[in-house]
């Protein structure tokens, strides 16, 4: 497995050029973020946005537009009810992001963004979609084009490997079949990809055990994916292992990282390290 570093930032995120507008980082879909989770949703938009991304959209539950729009002016907000709004702002994505705070009654939801997908676009699948997707025995239409960040127990549910059984060469044979990239979220994340040498980050805290964490990742990893077009799992490792990064480095003076102070921070690092 190949240990992550600084090094891996310097390559993919880049010195945005004088000549550029919104456009050109990217058009962004999130959706999720039902009427008990709608922070999920935010979180996921929020750090989308503040990792670059031109343009962002959220769908989400009519009851939590006020509340994101209160928190994050920058985002477009649209009701994931209305299916017809819906398919048009996902037409034009170049990356959508959909699970967080989504919950297990939206199937519909999922099978629609399977259905719609285009080879021409990303898509990261989390939480309660990645959970769907488990059950369901969904196919996708494009794996090379699509990204899943389970945790453990996810992850279980999506490969069939316990716990226990999660060794590197398991989810290596598990990845290859699969045909996407997937970020195997734990105390030391693993990011494989198919027929791929896999990436593993030795830096992290315990301080990111809270609420919303993973939300925020798979907003990073959407927001990285729509502006920086290098190798898609070293755009997808760049976005994790920044995610830890800021966590370690909070963690030096704070017992518990919370994602949204975690968020204000993306931008911040990503001057520092853009080349």
């Amino acid at each position: 497995m190949i240990e992550l570093t600084d090094e891996i930032l310097a390559k993919v995120i880049k010195k945005r050029k004088k000549a550029s507008y919104k456009g050109t980082y990217g058009r962004l879909l999130v959706i999720g973020g039902n009427r008990q989770y709608g922070g999920a949703a935010i979180l996921a938009t929020t750090s989308a946005v503040y990792s670059g991304a031109g343009l962002v959209s959220v769908a989400l539950a009519k009851e939590n537009h006020s509340a994101l729009q209160a928190r994050l002016p920058e985002a477009m907000t649209l009701d994931f009810d209305d299916l017809i709004k819906l398919r048009e702002v996902a037409k034009a994505a170049d990356v959508i992001v959909i699970g967080p705070g989504l919950g297990l009654e939206r199937l519909d939801l999922l099978t629609e963004v399977l259905n719609l997908l285009t080879e021409n676009q990303k898509l990261v699948i989390d939480g309660s979609a990645l959970t769907l997707f488990a059950r369901e025995h969904l196919d996708l239409p494009f794996p090379e084009n699509t990204v899943f960040t389970p945790h453990e127990m996810e992850l279980e549910r999506l490969s069939g490997l316990k716990i226990g059984q999660q060794t590197k060469e398991e989810v290596q044979d598990f990845v290859n079949q699969l045909g996407a990239i997937v970020v195997a979220k734990s105390s030391e994340t693993r990011i494989f990809a198919p027929n791929r040498e896999s990436f593993i980050l030795k830096i992290g805290s315990p301080a990111q055990a809270t609420g919303g964490m993973g939300d925020t990742l798979a907003g990073m990893v959407g927001g990285f994916l729509a502006q920086f077009h290098g190798e898609t799992e070293e755009v997808v490792a760049a976005a994790t292992y920044l995610h830890s990064l800021i966590a370690s480095v909070l963690a030096r003076k704070t017992y518990v990282v919370l994602p949204s102070r975690l968020i204000e921070e993306i931008p911040l690092f990503m001057k520092k390290y853009e080349c």
